[in-house]
C-alpha cells in the first residue's frame, strides 16, 4: 500500500467545493437584492460625503472672506490713527510734544506696513527675509522727512534666508526702530545687513556718524525706541550687540537669533 493511500485513510471525508454546489434561482435573486442594497447605501454615503465637503468648502471660504474683511478694517483703522496723530503733531505748539506724536504716528504706520507686507504673502509660513527687508526699508525711507531721507540713504545687503513669519514680524519692528533711531541720531548712510551664521542668523543696522559713548548700556537708556527693540529681541530669544562700524566709526546694532 502506498504512503498516499495510508495518509488518506486517516483524513476526514472531503466536502464538495462551493463552486460545485448547485445554486437555485432564488439564491441568485437574493444575492442580486443584497448587492443592489449595498450599492444604494454606498451611493447615499457618497452623496452625504459630497454635501459635507461642499459645506466645508463654503465654511472655509466664508472664514477667508471674514479674515480679509477684518484685515481691511484693521488697516483702515491703523491709517486713521496715523492721520490723527500726524494732525495732532502738526497742530501742537510744543515742539517736544509734536516730535513725540510724530514718532508715535511712525510706529503705528510701521505696524500697518508690516501687516500689509506680510498679508501679501497670503498666509505663508515662511518669508524670504532679505527680499522682505528691501520692501520694508523702502517703506520706512518713504515716511522719513524729506531732509532725513536724502541725508540717510538706506541699503540692504547680505544673503537671502527663509524665516518663519512669527520671527519675521518682531524683526520687522526691530529694524524699523533701529533705522528710525539711526536717521534721528546718526549721519550718512544706513546699512541693513542679514546673514546666516553658526548656529543661527544675524541682523544688523549700521549708520555712519559719531559712535556711542564708551560704556553705553542699552538696558539703562530711557528712550522708548531701545526698550521696544529689547522687548522684541526677548520675544525671539535673541541677543543684542552694539559696537562700532568698520574703521571704528559709526554705530552697529546687531541682533543674533536662531
Amino acid at each position: 500500500m502506498s504512503d498516499d493511500l495510508t495518509r488518506d485513510a486517516f483524513l476526514p471525508p472531503r466536502q464538495p467545493h462551493a463552486a460545485t454546489e448547485r445554486r437555485t434561482v432564488a439564491s441568485y435573486e437574493r444575492e442580486l437584492r443584497d448587492n443592489a442594497g449595498t450599492e444604494s447605501r454606498l451611493r447615499e454615503a457618497i452623496s452625504q460625503a459630497e454635501i459635507l465637503l461642499r459645506q466645508k468648502d463654503d465654511y472655509i471660504e466664508k472664514q477667508h472672506a471674514l479674515g480679509r474683511e477684518a484685515d481691511h478694517r484693521l488697516m483702515n483703522g491703523l491709517q486713521m490713527i496715523v492721520s490723527l496723530l500726524s494732525l495732532q503733531a502738526r497742530a501742537s505748539t510744543n515742539a517736544e510734544t509734536a516730535a513725540q506724536l510724530a514718532i508715535a504716528a511712525n510706529r503705528v504706520a510701521t505696524i500697518e506696513r508690516v501687516h500689509r507686507r506680510l498679508d501679501s504673502v497670503d498666509g505663508a509660513q515662511t518669508v524670504a527675509f532679505k527680499t522682505y527687508l528691501e520692501t520694508l526699508c523702502a517703506d520706512v525711507s518713504a515716511i522719513l522727512p524729506a531732509d532725513n531721507a536724502s541725508e540717510h540713504p538706506i541699503s540692504v545687503s547680505g544673503t537671502e534666508i527663509q524665516l518663519p513669519t512669527a520671527t519675521a514680524i518682531p524683526l520687522s519692528f526691530i529694524v524699523s526702530e533701529l533705522m528710525t533711531n539711526a536717521a534721528k541720531y546718526g549721519t550718512g548712510r544706513i546699512l541693513v545687513h542679514v546673514e546666516a551664521t553658526a548656529p543661527g542668523y544675524a541682523l544688523s543696522v549700521y549708520n555712519d556718524g559719531p559712535s556711542l559713548p564708551d560704556g553705553f548700556d542699552p538696558s539703562r537708556t530711557k528712550g522708548l525706541g531701545l526698550k521696544i527693540v529689547r522687548t522684541f529681541i526677548d520675544k525671539i530669544n535673541g541677543e543684542l550687540r552694539i559696537d562700532r562700524g568698520s574703521g571704528g566709526a559709526g554705530v552697529r546694532f546687531s541682533v543674533l537669533f536662531a
